[in-house]
Formats: structure tokens, sequence, C-alpha cells
């Protein structure tokens, strides 16, 4: 039963007021989501940061290796959770939305009881997989016991998502992930944090970096639950209901099926491409290529932090059915990332080069066609999280071809390509792939299937901001003509300067989408309007 179902009229004075409020209320979740995401992340970085340094320092290469390996391999067996979670996020925004608290309970058990199956699965593979652990790492400088030690201890952490940790999914998709970064993500903190100085200041400090890895994850997981139960007292799940569930609610089970492709898709687009330029290029080059991607992944975990927060707010607004409303939010949304897309990509660009010489020396930078192709396709990748968060808030996963496509458009390109011209091949084989499926078919499926809109409206609103986005590089470009980077005489003052120009470029840039009256513009006036409602 909701807890309550009384609805307000339709087209009323009190309805449009309560239609705000909600719309408020969305951007004010997301907003502290976003903030408490972007404090963890930096913090994150920093620690990260040193305990990169100190593994390397006390204990060598070969046991960061080992750590990375085990850590992949663990990544490769934790694809058969096929994207439930998904799935169960985007069925839960309604009946979190009408507080139907029966049905929220429902559809967590089954979550429960779908991730129980796929624990059972994961734990069926790691023991064969083990079984091959003597001929896997017959290369290794280090005892065998390493290797088993380290995957046990990350393979138990993983498993704690799939039998405790599940239930976070409904703090994600109510808005409510600055809980889960105060819980689960504080205690990850202090873990790092403390395998820090067990490898700096203990003997055998891998041993103890093991023993705090399992104490930490287990601790977490508690304090995470504790926090579950706070928040949502009614939630109980009963995971022999599972088999019953899932014939009650087919439709969960049938995006899990859709997202089984996707999930496939994007793993064989992500993993095959380091393969083949390895294929057909020297480890040099891969070594050289892995720098550049280190900071290209470091920013696409900056949008992350940024922006997934806004994903269950518009997981609720679709629930609600404003299509006035949701599509004025799409515009928004589309805009802000946009800019934001903008600004780093053009950062990349310019400082990546630069920081590369001052981080590891000038022999490590690349040719300016790579970093162009390298650029483009974060562009893309950046830029397609309005459209996706929508896809997934809607639950559109059906097309399946989608993905396969994607995946042998990549292969088959980047192989063909790769041949030819190398390194820049295989990124360019990655970039068509992406530019038909996620920049051409993506929009169009969403706005035919669930938007109910022409496509004419998204390709006006896209030529609209990149046009400005174009005039705006114009205008730094000729600036750049007068006082050139590479006229300084170190790599550092070259970098400030690059900073100083990326900053110009955002001013200009902002300035612009504000006065052409883009829907940057609307988004920063609500904010304005819900701050001064708070005052």
């Amino acid at each position: 039963m909701p807890w309550d179902s009384a609805l307000p009229l339709l087209g009323t004075k009190d309805t449009l007021v309560e239609d705000m409020a909600k719309t408020d209320s969305r951007t004010s979740k997301s907003i502290k989501n976003s903030s408490v995401a972007l404090v963890f992340y930096f913090i994150n970085l920093i620690l990260q940061f040193f305990s990169r340094k100190i593994f390397l320092d006390y204990l060598g290469a070969e046991v960061l290796g080992l750590n990375t390996t085990a850590t992949n391999l663990l990544q490769f067996l934790n694809l058969a959770e096929l994207g439930i979670g998904s799935a169960i996020a985007c069925t839960l925004y309604k009946p979190l939305l009408e507080k139907d608290t029966v049905a929220i309970n429902e559809i967590v058990s089954l979550q429960g009881w779908l991730y129980r199956r796929i624990a059972w699965i994961v734990i069926v593979g790691s023991l064969v997989l083990m079984a091959f652990f003597p001929w896997i790492f017959a290369k290794m400088p280090l005892p065998l016991w390493y290797a088993y030690a380290s995957f046990g201890v990350l393979l138990v952490s993983a498993l704690l998502s799939y039998f405790v940790n599940y239930k976070q999914i409904v703090l994600s998709a109510d808005q409510k992930e600055y809980k889960i970064q105060y819980s689960y993500k504080a205690s990850m903190l202090i873990k790092t944090l403390c395998q820090i100085l067990a490898i700096r200041y203990l003997r055998d400090g891998y041993v103890w970096w093991l023993v705090l890895e399992i104490v930490f994850a287990i601790v977490a997981s508690l304090v995470l639950n504790r926090m579950v139960r706070q928040t949502y007292p009614f939630l109980e799940t009963k995971l022999g209901r599972g088999r019953e569930l899932s014939r009650k609610y087919p439709a969960i089970i049938k995006k899990v099926k859709q997202l089984f492709f996707h999930k496939i898709g994007s793993f064989a687009l992500t993993q095959t491409s380091p393969i083949i330029i390895y294929a057909y290029t020297t480890l040099t080059v891969v070594a050289l290529y892995g720098n550049y991607m280190l900071v290209i992944l470091g920013i696409q975990t900056l949008m992350t932090a940024i922006f997934n927060s806004m994903n269950a707010g518009i997981g609720n607004l679709v629930a609600e059915g404003n299509r006035k409303q949701i599509m004025s939010v799409f515009e928004e949304l589309f805009s802000v990332r946009f800019l934001f897309t903008c600004i780093m990509c053009f950062g990349v660009f310019m400082l990546t080069p630069l920081f590369i010489i001052l981080w590891v020396g000038n022999e490590y930078v690349m040719d300016t066609m790579t970093l162009l192709l390298m650029t483009v396709t974060l562009f893309i990748q950046l830029n397609r999280t309005t459209v996706d968060a929508y896809i997934n808030a809607y639950g559109l996963f059906g097309d399946i071809f989608a993905p396969v496509t994607e995946a042998s458009i990549n292969i088959c390109l980047s192989v063909l390509l790769g041949y030819f011209w190398g390194l820049n091949g295989v990124l360019l084989g990655v970039l068509i792939s992406l530019f038909l499926v996620v920049f051409c078919w993506k929009p169009y499926y969403l706005f035919r299937k669930a938007l109910k809109q022409r496509l004419k409206l998204y390709i006006i609103m896209y030529v609209k901001h990149l046009s400005v986005a174009i005039v705006s590089i114009i205008l730094i470009y000729s600036v750049l003509k007068f006082v050139p980077m590479h006229s300084f005489e170190s790599a550092l003052s070259s970098f400030v300067y690059g900073v100083f120009i990326t900053i110009l470029y955002t001013l200009i840039l902002l300035s612009m989408f504000y006065f052409l009256g883009l829907g940057l513009n609307r988004f920063i006036r609500r904010i304005q309007s819900m701050m001064n409602g708070r005052k």
C-alpha cells in the first residue's frame, strides 16, 4: 500500500507550486550528492597517489602488478552481475515516488535473490580460475601464496556486495548517495590510510595490507547496512520469495537479459583496444598510451563524481510523467554537461603534453594527432551521459543489437585501420564505432521510444552548443597567436600559462552559454531561485 494516495488536480496553481518544489528538491539533492562525491573524490585521489607511491617504494612493482592482475581477473568474473543493479534501480523510481513500501521490499528482495545466485556463480568461477594460478602466475618471482591470498581477499570484498551490500541500491535510487559516501566510502578512505601506514611502518607490510583489506570490507558493509536500516526502517527482504517475485516482476528479468548484451558489449569495447594496440605497436607505445589514459580516466572519474548523483533525480522525474518538465530538465542537463565536457576536453588537449613532460619527461610525449583522437573520443564519451541517464531512467535497454554492433565495428575497424596506421588507426576505429552508435543511434532511440519528440530538436540543441564551443576555441587560439605556450622557457611556465588559457576559455564559454539563453541559463536561474528561497 502507498503511504499516501492523494493526488493534486492537474492544471491548478497548487500543482504548479508543488511541481516547482519537487524540482527544487531534486536539484538540491543532486547538488548535495555531487558536493559530497567531489570531496570524497579528491581525498581518495590524494590517498591513492600516496598509496601507489608507498606500494612501489616498499613492496616493489611485482607486488603492485600482482594486485592489479588479481583485480582485473575479478572484474572479469564480475561480468556475471549482468547489470542487475541498473535494472533494479530504474524499477525502484516509481515505488519510491509513490512511497509504496510493499513494492520496494519486493523489488529489493528480488535483487537479493538474483545477487545470491550470481554470487555462487562467481565463487565457482573463482575456484576454477584459482586452479590455473600455477600456470597464470608461472613467471611471477613471488611465492604463489601471494596470488591466492590477494585474489581471495579481493574476492571476499566483492562477495559482500552480493550477499550484504545490495540494499544500498535504495539509497542511490532515492537520491541519497551522500549517505553511501558517509558510511561505506568513508570507511574505505580510512582503510587506505591504514594500509599506507601499515606498509610504511610494519614488518610484512603486504600481509597487513591484506588483513586490513578484508577487515575494513566487513566493517564498511556493517556501517552501510546500519545506515540503510536507519534510513528505511520498513525495508525487509525475503530472499525465499525470489522465484515467486521473478514471476511477479517479469519486466526486471527482461531488463536484466537485455543489459547482459550491453555489459558484454561494453566490456569487449574497453578491453580489446589495449590488446590490439600491443599487437600493432611496441611495449613502449603501450606505456606512452597508458600514461595518457591515466589522465583521461581521471577526468572521466571526476565527471562521474559530479554528475552521476543526478541520475536518481532524473529517474524520479520520469516516474512523475510530466513530459514538459522532463524535456525542460533534459535541455538544462544537456547544456550543463556540454559545458563541463568542453572545458575538460579543452584542458586535456592543451595541458596533457605539458603535464606528461613535468611528470615523466619529454620523451613520453605522443604526437598531436594521437592526442586529438583521444580527446574527440573523450568528448563523445563524456557528452553521452545526458542521453544515457534518460535511457537508464526509462529502462530502455531493448536495443541489444547496439552494443554488439558497436563492439563489432570497433574490433573490425581497429584491426583494419591499426594495420595501416598503428596506434592512430586503432584509436580511429574506436572513435568511428562510438560516433555511429553512441553519437548517432542513442539520441534517436531515446527521442523516438521515450521522449516522443522529433530528433530535430536534439540536433538543433547540439548544433547551437557546438557552434558556441567552436567560436570560443577560435577566440582562444587567436590569443595564443600572440603568446604561444612554447615561447616560455620551461614546461612549468607553459603549464601555468595553459591553465590560465583554460580558465579564460571557461569564462568565455560560460558567458556565451548564459547570455545566449541556452539551457544553462535556466539551470543557473533555478539554482539561484532555490538558494534565495532558503534565505
